[in-house]
């Protein structure tokens, strides 16, 4: 089978049943992404898939073949630590660390599902044009990642500070024909 992971190409035959978080740790080396629960529940193994969020654990390796598959190891570059990671350090987002990855990619995701403007539990309008990034709706969005040793207001703080304080440039604003045109 053929993966993409963190923009480089990956060759392995594995056994069908073998679980995505399992082709990352075992089969590519790649142990940023923990194994937690194991049954989807924590969100330790949270990564990227095509820009989008998965518990990668619920997930079998070959339903990904060929799509663009991003681990916490790909979120830095050759200039340093992404944004995220940089706020999450400066505001102490993590104690022991073992849920950061999931963390991270987890509010990653998140950032693009409010540009696609996917309303939460906690979103009070949901015909709005814009969709604002407040603490509630940053705590409810990250709520399927958990973090066991109460380091939970340091990562909130960090993804906060991510969106910046006007969040303006994180608040939806579907396109109008206008804007198209």
């Amino acid at each position: 089978m053929h993966f993409v992971i963190n923009e480089e190409d990956f060759e392995r035959e594995v056994d069908l049943r073998t679980s995505l978080l399992d082709l990352l740790r075992d089969h590519a080396g790649l142990t940023g992404t923990k194994k937690g629960c194991n049954q989807g529940a924590c969100g330790a193994c949270t990564v990227l898939v095509d820009g989008e969020r998965i518990v990668s654990c619920l997930a079998l390796a070959v339903q990904y073949e060929g799509r663009a598959i991003t681990t916490v190891e790909g979120l830095a570059d050759a200039a340093g630590l992404h944004p995220l990671q940089r706020a999450f350090v400066e505001h102490d987002g993590f104690q022991c660390g073992y849920c950061t990855p999931g963390q991270l990619c987890s509010a990653i995701g998140m950032a693009a599902e409010l540009q696609r403007g996917l309303p939460s539990h906690v979103t009070a309008d949901l015909t709005a044009t814009t969709m604002r990034t407040t603490r509630e709706e940053l705590t409810e969005r990250m709520s399927g990642n958990l973090c066991r040793c109460g380091a939970h207001n340091g990562i909130i703080d960090a993804i906060d500070e991510f969106f910046g304080d006007d969040r303006a440039d994180h608040a939806y604003v579907p396109e109008t024909p206008e804007k198209v045109a």
